[in-house]
């Protein structure tokens, strides 16, 4: 439920859900999120679905803030009750090329490279939100003994396609861009398509993804089938 509804700024609304990061609270934004798509809700032009946020921007010559709130509060969450997700298999190769980060995790989990590599490929994760850079989605929830912080210096450049984990989450970086995830692979898979206008994510709020380790070959191959 939100449990708070402010102003950000002249022509947004912030929805809090509360403090915590984790699956439940995560659906209540999806489900609002998904909810006022559905309803069309006058005046609103875009929707930022955070882990436990949601800011709705509007246009302040259809509408106001007080107006948007009002709406906000009568939609009724049994409408989308059941989030409808993908469930999507992500193929990633964990050469030593791509691995940039493994031999540094092994020592601050305290766990072997070939532990770390079977916990990540038997975990289910959750697609909280995407952003930072377009399209990258942020996966929960690592299991506690995997979790590890960000880089203390991050990379000027992380490659397109670099699977990484800090904290409780996965990700994948779209592009190449600066991060301080700790990168363990990479996939062949183009994770945002901008040529698509209307669906570029390939992974999107509510989906449920499995990782599937490759072989240098196959990532090699991948895009050939």
């Amino acid at each position: 439920m939100i449990k708070n509804i402010s102003n950000l700024g002249d022509a947004a609304l912030y929805c809090d859900f509360g403090d915590e990061v984790n699956k439940e609270i995560n659906s209540d934004v999806i489900k609002y999120f998904n909810s006022i798509k559905k309803n069309k809700i006058k005046g609103v032009n875009n929707l930022t679905p955070s882990y436990n946020k949601l800011i709705i921007s509007y246009d302040l010559k259809v509408t106001n803030f007080r107006e948007i709130k009002q709406e906000i509060e009568k939609l009724s969450k049994s409408e989308d009750s059941k989030i409808i997700g993908k469930n999507l298999e992500i193929p990633v190769c964990c050469d030593k090329s791509f691995s940039l980060d493994l031999e540094r995790l092994e020592k601050k989990l305290n766990l072997k490279k070939k532990k770390i590599l079977e916990n990540f490929f038997n975990k289910e994760f959750f697609c909280y939100m995407t952003g930072f850079i377009a399209g990258m989605p942020f996966l929960g929830d690592l299991d506690e003994h995997m979790r590890a912080q960000r880089l203390e210096t991050p990379r000027v450049k992380v490659p397109k396609g670099s699977v990484g984990m800090t904290e409780q989450f996965a990700n994948i970086y779209t592009f190449e861009s600066p991060g301080g995830w700790n990168i363990i692979g990479n996939t062949p898979l183009e994770v945002f398509d901008s040529s698509k206008e209307t669906e570029p994510n390939l992974i999107n709020p509510g989906d449920t993804i499995k990782f599937k380790q490759i072989t240098l070959e196959e990532y090699i191959n991948y895009n050939e089938q």
